[in-house]
């Protein structure tokens, strides 16, 4: 029933895109996912070194033979590596998606991913973003709204008015995202026009995030008004899970205190800590408010499944 521009292009089952996180992202993580019959995203800000990235691709191979892609990072705290670099080494090995993120659109990079026969894939979080990267020639546009984890942008947009506002003005197939966890989500965001959707929040806790099971379980717990807005004062906002971190950060920035200070709370390290020895209250994790339609830990290929029958189901009953 979802079979479309997106599924067909992209090489997957269903039109559902994992959201790129980092830390979590893994080859293991991506490989779950592209198993599962959507399209998992390698995080290359993980790695330290281009030989680390190289072997991370190699990995993935070994567990999958589905596609997979890659994020390139172009958030400028976030780049431990030479993006060219990177792009070289997916292009030597024919990495077959390339995914873009961060504060501008890539223009030194997207005669690269032309030449290496690359689907383009840009997120970004308004309008303008996207008929910029459609000028350079981008395959398809992932637009996420106000609702979601991670980085939010300035435009605070929420998910039912972006997407369809997005769709109407570009050419290109639009992924759309921002608080789905569900079929109901998956459905809307179609019906709004979107070809596929994007799901962050809702992938962490499942069985193969690798994440402390102690972090997952209190995800599930957690409500929809449990997410705070970071980094608002530096101007790279980000929607959190309202832990004891996020709440001390958030603190911080409402005294003004300096950078060094905000960014020793919110610091990669911290979350990464978190992630392995559970103690949530030790990082900031990024977390949408779909958190609050969360209620259990299934695999990724439930979660998939179940998505897409509900939305079946939906679907069928309003023809009816």
């Amino acid at each position: 029933m979802f079979d479309n521009a997106v599924t067909r292009r992209l090489g997957i089952r269903y039109p559902i895109v994992g959201g790129t996180m980092m830390h979590i992202t893994t080859p293991e993580f991506v490989a779950a996912i592209a198993e599962a019959g959507g399209l998992g995203v390698l995080a290359s800000a993980i790695y330290r070194t281009p030989e680390e990235f190289s072997a991370a691709l190699d990995r993935v191979r070994e567990l999958t033979d589905k596609p997979f892609a890659v994020n390139i990072n172009l958030f400028p705290m976030l780049q431990p590596n030479d993006n060219n670099v990177l792009v070289d080494i997916m292009a030597a090995k024919k990495v077959p998606i390339v995914e873009t993120s961060g504060h501008h659109a890539p223009e030194d990079l997207a005669g690269k991913f032309k030449r290496a026969g690359m689907t383009w894939i840009h997120k970004c979080v308004g309008l303008r973003y996207a008929l910029k990267v459609q000028e350079l020639g981008v395959d398809m546009v992932t637009v996420v709204g106000y609702e979601n984890g991670g980085a939010t942008g300035k435009l605070d947009l929420g998910t039912i008015v972006l997407i369809p506002r997005v769709v109407e003005s570009l050419k290109v197939p639009v992924i759309g995202g921002g608080g789905i966890s569900d079929g109901r989500g998956f459905l809307a965001a179609l019906a709004l026009g979107a070809q596929g959707v994007i799901i962050g929040t809702r992938l962490l806790v499942t069985k193969e995030a690798p994440v402390h099971e102690n972090l997952k379980q209190a995800l599930v717990q957690a409500d929809e008004t449990e997410t705070l807005l970071l980094l608002r004062s530096l101007n790279a906002t980000h929607r959190t899970w309202a832990n004891a971190a996020a709440k001390r950060a958030l603190e911080l920035e409402q005294k003004q205190a300096e950078f060094d200070e905000i960014m020793s709370v919110v610091a990669g390290v911290k979350a990464k800590k978190m992630y392995q020895e559970g103690d949530v209250d030790l990082g900031v994790v990024s977390c949408g408010q779909g958190v609050g339609l969360i209620h259990d830990i299934p695999t990724v290929q439930e979660l998939f499944d179940r998505i897409i029958a509900e939305a079946e189901t939906i679907a069928k009953r309003l023809a009816s």
